[in-house]
């Protein structure tokens, strides 16, 4: 008879916040094999990897770097499901969809299409791989679904200019988000919700400005609903229909709503920068309040995390924790730039905005610095994705990194 498999304590935690998300976004979609990172944010878009044993400690040098590819500049982070890595980029006014063998780097496939770089130049969002098809979308408002294995084009809506929905100042930002039969984008005054195997409009909100976020599912007192956060605030809907389930006001300097929303029991936590600052607000009644705001958290393009009560993020240019019940902040590290951040185990692993990997112990008490070690060259504004034992790190300008942080056996 083997052995019962033993966890430590941070461990233990860090498990039963992935399970707690399982439970609460289940409805969002299956998720891949255990390791597997299948779409913006993670298995269930809470930025949390089930993985705890991965390395977390390396020697001066840093750890191994596996390899390095280019992919076109651009902000769009990585997906990583069955052995591939999927990402976007920009060359010569062209977007790149581009699938990599996950262990070596090799280009399997890659699908381009005519669209402007943009300033900041590059796709924002990040593929969604659901099933055997890849789901993308352009900064012009260009929803793409392709084949998986062969990146062969299975159909192409371009939503933005159908619907005549305004597109941010900086374009569309907004992962895909599988819900049943249905992909929504955050496309339009409140979202669009598009076939997922025929890319025909299933329903739409109007021709508002969306917000720079990924839709985000949630369930709050027995019923389902997808949050998007849009250029005027946040607005929970009904997801088959488009129905509006409830809303509230968050206005920010030239609209820049980015930060993913974050749920937490019956409320939902939102935050911008611009020394907008965040806020704690209970939906589950359905007539919004204000639990509290504050200028303690200040998210300008990725969200914090969620560990117990415990939130996790970029406050401006500086890693915070911040108590999500009250936004009292507990403590904080300068330095970190515009880069991004995930949870594993009881860590944190920071990609901060020169490409330096810092990783930090993911607890309230006290601020603690594991490891650190630069891994990529370049402006870093996009989170790092730990699958499977490996980091992946990539830069605006278009370098993507694979680390080995998997532990030895």
């Amino acid at each position: 008879m083997s052995r019962p498999r033993t966890f430590s304590a941070g461990a233990r935690r860090a498990i039963a916040a992935f399970h707690a998300a399982a439970l609460i976004l289940g409805a969002a979609a299956a998720p891949a094999a255990a390791g597997d990172w299948p779409q913006f944010r993670g298995p269930y878009r809470v930025g949390v990897s089930p993985e705890t044993q991965w390395v977390s400690r390396w020697p001066a040098a840093g750890p191994r770097r596996l390899w390095t590819a280019q992919v076109g500049q651009g902000f769009s982070s990585m997906a990583v499901k069955a052995g591939r890595v999927y990402t976007m980029g920009n060359t010569a006014d062209q977007d790149v969809v581009s699938c990599l063998q996950a262990a070596t780097g090799k280009v399997v496939w890659q699908y381009r299409y005519p669209c402007r770089a943009g300033d900041y130049g590059g796709p924002r969002a990040t593929p969604t791989v659901h099933e055997n098809k890849v789901y993308t979308l352009s900064r012009e408002g260009q929803a793409l679904c392709l084949d998986a294995a062969t990146g062969k084009l299975l159909w192409r809506r371009d939503v933005a200019r159908e619907l005549r929905a305004a597109a941010p100042q900086w374009g569309f930002a907004g992962s895909a988000l599988i819900q049943g039969n249905l992909a929504l984008y955050n496309v339009g005054k409140a979202g669009v919700a598009l076939d997922k195997s025929t890319g025909r409009v299933v329903w739409n909100s109007g021709s508002g400005t969306a917000g720079y976020a990924s839709p985000v599912p949630f369930t709050i007192r027995g019923r389902s609903g997808v949050a998007f956060f849009v250029a005027d605030g946040i607005v929970g809907v009904d997801p088959r229909s488009g129905r509006a389930l409830w809303q509230h006001p968050w206005q920010t300097s030239f609209d820049v709503n980015a930060a993913d929303p974050v749920f937490f029991e019956d409320s939902v936590f939102i935050s911008s920068n611009y020394n907008k600052g965040g806020a704690l607000v209970r939906v589950g009644s359905g007539r919004p309040s204000v639990v509290w705001e504050s200028r303690n958290m200040r998210n300008h393009f990725h969200a914090s995390v969620l560990l117990g009560t415990s939130l996790y993020g970029n406050d401006e240019n500086t890693l915070k924790c911040v108590d999500v019940r009250t936004g009292a902040e507990r403590w904080r590290m300068r330095g970190m730039g515009k880069g991004g951040l995930i949870a594993a185990g009881s860590r944190l692993i920071v990609l901060t905005e020169r490409g330096e990997v810092v990783v930090v112990g993911a607890t309230p008490n006290q601020f603690t610095e594991i490891a650190r070690a630069k891994v990529v060259d370049g402006t870093c504004w996009t989170q790092p994705v730990l699958a499977n034992g490996l980091l992946y790190c990539r830069s605006q300008q278009g370098a993507l990194v694979c680390v080995d942080l998997r532990a030895k056996r």
